[in-house]
């Protein structure tokens, strides 16, 4: 039996979710952050995403894919060209480590290397950043970037896992 037309369109957008967020905030540059009591609080989203959705399903968000983000992420950044495709990789790498060790999949345990995971990717963006540009790290602004990304992490596994719970009832009924 055929799909009608909006069945199929919902069916391949709920497909290929990851791939159009994940270009998304590459191609906008656009960051998750929010103002609360005059403090400006932000988030690297595109980590969240990342880490997920290697850990849940790698084949659906592919690495090639994942590498041209992180270079289309540099240029509208206007940092130098393979610096975010370099931690996205290092990201995918320690995502399917934990993949690989993990044999019932756990958001505690998930969680927990997820913070291992981000402070060592943004302590090497950080680093890499301050050698070709020269600029003074600013620890605070690493370290609260990075534990708010932690801190939110659950919060998207479960909107995330109730997609992936979509994607799969769909591919299960054919």
């Amino acid at each position: 039996m055929a799909l009608s037309f909006p069945k199929k369109a919902y069916k391949t957008f709920i497909h290929s979710f990851p791939i159009l967020l994940l270009f998304f905030i590459a191609f906008t540059g656009f960051d998750l952050s929010f103002l609360l009591f005059n403090v400006s609080f932000s988030f690297n989203f595109i980590y969240i995403l990342i880490f997920f959705w290697i850990l849940k399903k790698p084949e659906r968000l592919g690495y090639g894919l994942v590498f041209c983000a992180g270079i289309i992420n540099d240029v509208v950044q206007n940092f130098p060209i393979g610096i975010s495709s370099i931690n996205y990789m290092l990201l995918c790498s320690f995502a399917l480590f934990i993949r690989a060790r993990t044999l019932l999949p756990n958001l505690l345990y998930d969680w927990g290397f997820f913070i291992i995971a981000i402070l060592i990717i943004s302590s090497l963006h950080y680093t890499i950043l301050t050698i070709v540009f020269d600029i003074p790290i600013q620890y605070s602004a690493l370290m609260f970037s990075s534990i708010l990304t932690f801190l939110v992490y659950p919060l998207f596994s479960k909107l995330f896992n109730q997609i992936y719970l979509i994607d799969l009832r769909q591919e299960n009924a054919k």
